[in-house]
């Protein structure tokens, strides 16, 4: 069973950008978002995938990613999917031999920018940088199947 362990957090500030080894465009859609799972279709340059997710709020959850044919994939979000499509720039970086992931959102989740970082085991230790800001790892409204269905344009100015 394939299980994803993982920390959200919000910026403190610009400083990460600083550090950024490379970036990669992604552009997902989600197929179905129900209580128990999100099955989503991806598409990085040339590579397409098909994952699902158990719909777990919190550190750990199931995950299951395949490739699939990148042609496939674009009628599948162009057809399929619902709206708005997530779209996002993905910028790795290294720090302290961890891997930090900072998913920077377009369209109508532009001005959206989350750090994660996914660990080998629950309670894993991690240093956490001076440019992050609060863990939002237990907040629904920051995961990216519902940032499908409810836009961070929509919230973004509610407490």
């Amino acid at each position: 069973m394939a299980v994803e362990i993982e920390h959200k957090f919000l910026l403190a500030n610009n400083d990460w950008r600083k550090h950024i080894s490379y970036s990669v465009k992604y552009k997902q859609g989600y197929l179905s978002s129900v209580a128990t799972s999100s099955i989503r279709v991806r598409i990085s340059d040339d590579h397409a995938w098909l994952n699902i997710k158990s719909a777990t709020i919190g550190t750990h959850r199931h995950e299951y990613e395949y490739e699939i044919p990148l042609s496939d994939a674009q009628e599948i979000i162009t057809n399929l999917c619902k709206k708005p499509i997530i779209e996002k720039t993905r910028h790795i970086i290294i720090d302290d031999s961890n891997t930090w992931e900072i998913d920077e959102f377009e369209g109508d989740n532009i001005g959206l920018i989350i750090a994660e970082i996914e660990l080998p085991e629950v309670g894993a230790a991690f240093s956490m940088p001076a440019w992050l800001g609060k863990e939002v790892t237990s907040d629904h409204r920051y995961y990216n199947n519902n940032l499908a269905s409810h836009p961070y344009s929509i919230w973004r100015d509610q407490p």
